[in-house]
């Protein structure tokens, strides 16, 4: 179960902070996401910025648990919005699942921690 939850942590952390950073960076895509979802790229930066310090939390909340389940909850519930602004955006179920599958992976994070506690 160890294993499982570095690896998933890892995975997480990395790859919320390769979103957050193309966010933050201004990549064309994200800003027309942006637009896409009714967005101001101001408020689209502030969620690069939530993205990437989540995924810094996931990852060093191998070494500080409370960290790691702050971030994964947080980044859980900024997910939880995510597949909101996709519904609303009337966008494929191709889009939205992304989003609610790393929704997903922050709760399993979550329960895996949780589990790690018992032991």
């Amino acid at each position: 179960m160890l294993v499982t939850l570095i690896a998933l942590s890892w995975l997480v952390g990395v790859a919320y902070a390769i979103g957050g950073v193309a966010k933050l960076a201004g990549v064309g895509v994200m800003r027309k996401d942006a637009e896409h979802f009714g967005f101001s790229y101001r408020l689209y930066r502030l969620i690069g910025a939530l993205e990437l310090l989540g995924g810094i939390g996931v990852a060093a909340g191998l070494l500080l648990k409370p960290i790691g389940l702050a971030a994964a909850a947080g980044l859980a519930l900024l997910m939880a919005g995510a597949v909101v602004a996709h519904v609303r955006a009337k966008d494929p179920v191709g889009k939205t699942a992304p989003a609610a599958v790393c929704g997903l992976l922050c709760i399993a994070i979550i329960v895996l921690h949780a589990l790690s506690l018992v032991d």
